[in-house]
């Protein structure tokens, strides 16, 4: 019994902590239990401490109901400054970092009641360096990046939630993968105080959860909106299938995917139809690519300047290649990501969300590296709110799934929809 506690969805956990049939220490146990036998294939995580961890659980139960994520242990990216453990952003430059104060998103999920496990693996500064960090479902592929550990964790039924970030892809990937829901809200919905910056216009916080259910849950702490833990909708959605001019990069089992979803919604009696693919969205990957690159060589700017000798060859490159790019160019970018934004906005009109792919298929080769961020560059530049559902499995056995896109500002549709999508897509029992 004890070792199956650790698989309870975060809904079902906290009914049961909140009501008393179940203890935050139980499931505390139970989430070491599994992190214990799994961890040395999965290495998801930079830092644990199981005694603290018990001892602040003995403390809620102990006292009074804390909060809406009372007793639930979760992982936080090693990218949000925590104060009890060290905070390395996945580089040796900071392995002996130990910050004062938690990130606003940890502290807010603390408040709450949530309990740290650990920190989980990041790739270096979130970016594209592969961790050690493996794929739950087989050792030998990625779980891809940068969010890795999270999502791998999750995954492995380790805790039931973990946050993440994402600049270009690195909610929506790792959930692929992994094959677990992954949330990244709208640009700017949850506080980034705490958090190593990488490309300030593009950076988001994100959770990755095992439902639509938990995500809704976690997000409503993050973003201190407890209405998005009411899911109510009749439906059906108006869905437009977007696939983007990258379409030719995708592999059978997402093109399969995509073409299931639209069917099976379709079924249910969504009004299910293609998006246009207008010829100036060709160059939104590039476009998304130059203001990441821009960013990220002045926000590391001191680490390339003192440290150049222990980032990764990969990292130096994009940094350069940021360098390349002048002020002024990089003020025409964000003009030029405005405007084409209110362009894609207008598609809101015609339909309730976005149907399109997450990744270009199952997850690659470990010793590929994390796999390409391609298909969540250009949602990212827009800032709109995205969410990876998972349903169907590859060719290799590897989860698959789609992604769902609203409009800017639209999360608690964005989730409603999502889970009357998701229950339709794999009806059975989560």
């Amino acid at each position: 019994m004890v070792m199956e506690l650790n698989r309870l969805s975060a809904v079902d956990a906290v009914r049961m902590l909140q009501r008393r049939e179940l203890t935050a220490v139980q499931l505390m146990r139970a989430c070491f239990a599994r992190i214990e036998q799994r961890e040395d294939a999965v290495h998801a995580w930079a830092a644990l401490d199981k005694d603290a961890a018990l001892a602040h659980a003995q403390e809620l139960d102990e006292g009074p109901i804390a909060g809406p994520l009372h007793g639930l242990p979760f992982g936080v990216k090693d990218l949000f400054d925590t104060r009890d453990f060290p905070t390395t952003y996945g580089s040796p430059i900071y392995q002996d970092h130990r910050p004062q104060t938690d990130a606003t998103a940890v502290a807010r999920c603390r408040a709450a009641g949530a309990l740290v496990a650990g920190k989980t693996v990041t790739t270096e500064f979130a970016t594209f360096k592969a961790p050690l960090t493996r794929n739950p479902h087989n050792p030998a592929y990625t779980p891809g990046g940068s969010s890795s550990g999270s999502a791998a964790a999750v995954a492995d039924n380790m805790v039931p939630f973990a946050l993440g970030t994402q600049t270009a892809a690195s909610v929506i990937r790792p959930a692929a993968y992994c094959g677990v829901v992954g949330f990244k809200p709208t640009f700017g919905a949850i506080p980034r105080d705490g958090i190593k910056a990488l490309a300030p216009s593009l950076d988001t916080v994100g959770c990755f959860t095992r439902t639509v259910e938990d995500a809704a849950l976690v997000a409503s702490v993050l973003m201190d909106k407890p209405e998005l833990r009411r899911l109510d909708y009749d439906g059906p959605p108006r869905v437009g299938i977007y696939r983007t001019h990258q379409w030719r990069h995708t592999l059978p089992e997402t093109r399969d995917a995509v073409t299931q979803a639209a069917e099976t919604l379709a079924r249910s009696r969504a009004v299910v139809q293609e998006v246009d693919l207008p010829p100036e969205c060709c160059s939104l990957v590039q476009l998304q690519s130059d203001i990441m690159a821009f960013e990220t060589s002045r926000s590391l700017a001191v680490e390339r300047d003192q440290y150049a000798s222990q980032l990764s060859p990969d990292l130096l490159a994009l940094l350069e290649g940021g360098d390349r790019i002048a002020p002024d160019r990089h003020q025409a970018n964000l003009r030029r990501a405005a405007d084409m934004y209110a362009r894609v906005a207008n598609w809101f009109e015609r339909f309730d969300v976005l149907l399109t792919p997450s990744a270009a298929g199952e997850a690659p080769f470990a010793d590929l590296g994390t796999g390409d961020p391609l298909f969540g560059r250009v949602w990212t530049m827009f800032g709109l709110p995205c969410i990876h559902l998972p349903f169907a499995t590859g060719p290799h056995g590897l989860p698959v799934g789609v992604q769902i896109v609203a409009r800017k500002g639209e999360d608690h549709r964005l989730l409603c929809i999502a889970k009357w999508m998701h229950a339709r897509l794999r009806p059975s029992p989560q």
